[in-house]
C-alpha cells in the first residue's frame, strides 16, 4: 500500500560521507506518517535504531552517531534523509528506513524499506 524506498548507500573510505534518502510512496489518496526513522543492521548483529525524526522536527540519535549523523525530512515529499559524516568502519551495515504509516480508511502499520548497503572501508 505504502512503500518505503531507500537510496544513497555505497562504498566510502573512513572519514567520508554519504547521504541516504527514504521516500514513502503509495497509491492511496491520503496517508500520514508522523515519525520516520533509520535503523541499521550489521552482519551478526541486531538491528538498531540510528536516528528518528517526527513531522514536527524533533530528533533522536543513537549515542554512537551523535555529532556525525543528521536526520532530516521533507514532509511535502514524504522523504527522510540521513546525512552521515565522519564515517567509521563500524558504521558498515544495511540501513533501513522505518515509519508507522496511517492509511485513512485502513489503519496504521509499521512499514520497512528493503535497505541500502553502506560499507566503510579503506
Amino acid at each position: 500500500q505504502v512503500q518505503l524506498v531507500e537510496s544513497g548507500g555505497g562504498l566510502v573510505q573512513p572519514g567520508g560521507s554519504l547521504r541516504l534518502s527514504c521516500v514513502a510512496s503509495g497509491t492511496q489518496r491520503m496517508f500520514i506518517i508522523n515519525t520516520m526513522g533509520w535503523y541499521r543492521q550489521a552482519p551478526g548483529k541486531q538491528r538498531e535504531l540510528v536516528a528518528a525524526i517526527t513531522s514536527g522536527g524533533s530528533t533522536n540519535y543513537a549515542d554512537s552517531v551523535k555529532g556525525r549523523f543528521t536526520i532530516s525530512r521533507d514532509n511535502a515529499k514524504n522523504t527522510a534523509y540521513l546525512q552521515m559524516n565522519s564515517l567509521k568502519p563500524e558504521d558498515t551495515a544495511v540501513y533501513y528506513c522505518n515509519a508507522p504509516v496511517l492509511i485513512l480508511g485502513v489503519g496504521e502499520y509499521d512499514s520497512w524499506g528493503q535497505g541500502t548497503q553502506v560499507t566503510v572501508s579503506s
